[in-house]
């Protein structure tokens, strides 16, 4: 199974492996998830402002987050659903500040890989319909963001 994932880092501070180690994170989540093959994503990688900007026009705060998620295989009111066209499934895009990213690494004393993959985990999960709006779900959520995160090896206390 593979997921196809178009990253674009806006900000140039990434690394290629810590793109790669992202990428590899989100196709194994794809695999626990049992998301079948030819699905696909955009994660891009992005300053305060930019996911400030965002945060303001599609969700009316206007302040930064960590993360955003679009999915867009949510169904809107008076949409309707395509049937029988053979084509790729469209997840969503995934936006992630990089300097939030850095500054909860510290704040929570695990590596910046470990907080990259935990907002890229977090957001994969939105665009599959996970959240966290009450106890139960957001238990449900966090536990298989926690289990997916420690199954690939990026535990807390991981300094990759």
């Amino acid at each position: 199974m593979r997921l196809s994932i178009d990253s674009h880092d806006e900000t140039n501070e990434l690394t290629e492996k810590e793109i790669h180690t992202v990428e590899e994170l989100l196709q194994f989540a794809a695999e626990q998830e049992g998301i079948t093959e030819g699905a696909e994503i955009s994660v891009t990688f992005v300053t305060n402002e930019r996911i400030q900007e965002v945060n303001r026009e599609y969700r009316d705060k206007d302040q930064p987050t960590d993360v955003i998620s679009f999915a867009l295989e949510e169904m809107g009111e008076g949409e309707v659903e395509i049937v029988g066209i053979d084509q790729p499934r469209m997840l969503g895009d995934i936006i992630i500040s990089i300097p939030r990213a850095k500054e909860q690494a510290q704040d929570y004393g695990h590596s910046f890989m470990r907080e990259l993959g935990f907002l890229a985990v977090h957001g994969f999960l939105h665009l599959l319909g996970y959240d966290h709006m009450t106890e139960a779900d957001e238990k449900e959520m966090f536990t298989k963001q926690k289990d997916i995160l420690n199954q690939y090896g990026l535990k807390r206390s991981e300094t990759i």
